[in-house]
Formats: C-alpha cells, sequence, structure tokens
C-alpha cells in the first residue's frame, strides 16, 4: 500500500513540474518599445488570443483539473466477485468452499481496492496533463501575436 501513496506522490510531483511548462512566455520589447507601448501590446494579444483559441487563462487556472470521483466501489465488487469465485472453487479442493470463497472475497477486494487507486492516479495525471495543454494553446497564440509585433518570445 506504501507502494501506491508513493506512486501517486510522484505523479502529483510530475504534474506540479509540468505546470512550469504551461508558464505565460517571457516577452522582451526587442525593438525598443516603450513600457506603454508592451502594456497596449500585451492587452490587446490577450483578447486576440482569448478570442481565437476560446480560452481564458484566467479561468482554466482557477478551475480545477477535472478528475473522476470514484470510491472504487466497481472495483472493489468486481475483485470480490473474482476472489470470492477463486477461493470457492480452491475451498471446494480442500472441502470447506464457503471458508474459500469468504477469503477469496477479502482478498479480492483489497485487489479491487489497489485497482482502484492506480484508475484514479491515471485519470488524475490524464486530466492534468489536459489542463496544462489547454493553457499552453492559448500561451502559444498569445506568443505569436507579440512575436508578430517585433517582440522577442521565449
Amino acid at each position: 500500500m506504501r507502494n501506491y501513496k508513493h506512486l501517486a506522490a510522484g505523479v502529483a510531483s510530475l504534474c506540479l513540474a509540468t505546470a512550469a511548462f504551461a508558464q505565460q512566455p517571457i516577452i522582451y520589447p526587442s525593438k525598443g518599445q516603450t513600457p506603454q507601448q508592451q502594456s497596449k501590446d500585451d492587452g490587446e494579444c490577450y483578447v486576440w488570443a482569448k478570442q481565437n483559441t476560446g480560452i481564458d487563462p484566467a479561468v482554466v487556472a482557477q478551475t480545477p483539473a477535472q478528475t473522476q470521483s470514484s470510491s472504487g466501489g466497481n472495483e472493489r465488487v468486481q475483485g470480490a466477485v473474482r476472489g470470492a469465485l477463486g477461493g470457492a472453487a480452491i475451498g471446494a479442493i480442500v472441502g470447506d468452499a464457503g471458508k474459500g470463497a469468504g477469503v477469496g472475497a477479502v482478498l479480492g477486494t483489497m485487489g479491487g481496492g489497489r485497482q482502484a487507486r492506480e484508475n484514479q492516479a491515471k485519470s488524475q495525471a490524464q486530466s492534468q496533463t489536459q489542463h496544462q495543454q489547454t493553457i499552453q494553446t492559448f500561451y502559444r497564440a498569445y506568443g505569436a501575436c507579440m512575436q508578430g509585433r517585433g517582440y522577442t518570445v521565449n
């Protein structure tokens, strides 16, 4: 169980590390634009990128990445059923199918819970990646606009 907690912590760390890639680009006024001109261009490019992509990074940043809120019920039930069937078959060989089914159901429920946690971690990672790609799409458009107005974009 500890390994899965470490896995989930690793996935969360990876998601936070990839968030740095979706940060606003750095803009340099390479043609001597004044701070007032840069501010004006910045605002216009922000609006242009928002209109052309349909993405508002302020809204996206405030909206948490969508995750499936699964308590693992389905995976646990499926695991319990598989475990009970297997346990009953093994129990029948040694003469106590009921006891074997009970042990199998418990073990199957634990395995199903593990599967549910793995599925949730995968879903969170995919959702976070999609969230970051959305913001990145906006900033690519914003950077293209600023570059078109004579700025160096990094």
